[in-house]
């Protein structure tokens, strides 16, 4: 089943007058193991797209792993959750600089040089569920037992301060389906309130956080589906349910503050209320069978991914209004997609051949020891303008709008990111 947590991180400290983009989006390919005769038929695999020239690129192939849950960053590292182990990737090369072997990993979250890992696997028992390293290094640093720590498999985590929440869901022993929100303290690595969803609340598969409640898309004992929400002032809980059928392993994230929801096998994707705790209804344009929904959290724009589970998969992004502008092929079955959300301050993406600044720009941006002819790109690679640099290095981008643009030098293999005020 996919497991998965919804979630972006900022890797670069932002200023006031800083702007964040997407530098790249992750796309984690669980790939096809076969259960039956016990072969990996497709492999798992890492890529990378990128939103401006819309290239997706593969950049690692994780060997002999069944499939892959999970990904996070944190201090410039990405964070790789596959099957028995953990990996670790440059965010600046996106070369591989480390593993750790931890059988049944499913979910991370990232804090203060921590790493926090869950586990569980079908028809196994663990003594420990939760495991915390040291980001740095990947040398664990506590693996909470099932007397200090949860008793039964978990999953997806969401960080709010320095309290880890935990869901504890035991979802792969059949009919005995827990419904708890364990809490780390991430500071003594103590584990200490747990959180009762309730009889309707079983079998938590998702937990994202707004405004001051974590959410859990719960698939209760697998006859329906149910939503919770957790007040994080007082730890009170309201659950609802939200379907009769059975979800399997539908997808869900937050989306504008509401939670957009699907249930396995459907070609409609549904809108809940998070605050009123009411359902909105089926939102219009998107009717795909999706793997994974997520809002990208700089433009909006929503990405799904759809796959046939054996041979192929694919990534399709829609705009505000939900209109397909654009998709691109990826490995089997994409379980999860990451944003790599960086703030512009300070920031020079061009290689030691030019220079630009100012960044970000207001009117005029310059280019060091270059002049001649460029192009505008959008931050979806559409061309906006053609323009000329000038003996002095100086373009002329005040009549560009505010956002984030891509310069393309004419016989040049270069591109430039900037960020126009």
């Amino acid at each position: 089943m996919k497991k998965k947590l919804v979630s972006t991180f900022l890797m670069i400290s932002s200023v006031l007058s800083a702007q964040q983009y997407v530098h790249q989006v992750f796309v984690l390919n669980e790939g096809y193991f076969d259960y039956v005769t016990g072969t990996i038929q497709e492999p798992v695999i890492l890529g990378s797209y990128n939103p401006v020239n819309q290239n997706y690129a593969v950049i690692d192939t994780l060997e002999n792993m069944r499939f892959a849950s999970d990904m996070v960053i944190g201090d410039s590292k990405l964070y790789v959750a596959a099957d028995q182990r953990i990996y670790s990737y440059d965010l600046i090369t996106n070369q591989l600089i480390g593993t750790i072997d931890i059988p049944g990993v499913r979910n991370l979250a990232f804090h203060a040089n921590k790493l926090v890992a869950t586990r569980g696997e079908y028809l196994t028992t663990y003594d420990s569920y939760v495991h915390v390293y040291d980001a740095s290094t990947l040398q664990l640093m506590i693996a909470l037992d099932t007397v200090s720590g949860p008793k039964w498999a978990s999953q997806n985590i969401v960080v709010n301060g320095d309290l880890a929440y935990i869901a504890v869901n035991n979802g792969y022993e059949w009919g005995n389906e827990k419904g708890i929100v364990g809490i780390l303290d991430l500071n003594t690595l103590t584990y200490g309130n747990e959180i009762d969803l309730g009889v309707d609340g079983k079998n938590p598969d998702n937990l994202v956080m707004s405004n001051g409640y974590i959410y859990s898309v719960n698939n209760k004992d697998w006859s329906g589906a149910s939503i919770s929400k957790i007040n994080l002032l007082n730890n009170a809980v309201t659950t609802s349910s939200i379907s009769t059928a059975i979800t399997g392993c539908g997808t869900s994230c937050l989306r504008n503050d509401n939670i957009y929801y699907q249930i396995s096998g459907e070609t409609s994707v549904n809108e809940w209320n998070a605050i009123a705790m009411a359902p909105v209804g089926p939102v219009s344009n998107l009717v795909m069978n999706f793997y994974e929904i997520i809002e990208n959290p700089i433009s909006n724009e929503f990405y799904g991914t759809t796959t046939d589970y054996l041979t192929n998969g694919t990534v399709h992004i829609f705009d505000n209004s939900n209109n397909l502008i654009h998709s691109f092929a990826v490995g089997v079955s994409p379980g999860t997609l990451l944003f790599d959300v960086r703030s512009s301050a300070g920031m020079n993406e061009l290689s030691t051949e030019y220079v630009v600044h100012p960044i970000p720009a207001s009117d005029e941006l310059f280019i060091d020891q270059y002049s001649g002819k460029a192009k505008i790109l959008s931050s979806v690679g559409n061309e906006v303008s053609d323009v000329f640099v000038d003996l002095g290095g100086k373009v002329d981008i005040s009549r560009l709008s505010a956002g984030v643009y891509m310069l393309m030098l004419e016989n040049s293999s270069q591109s430039i990111r900037f960020v126009k005020h």
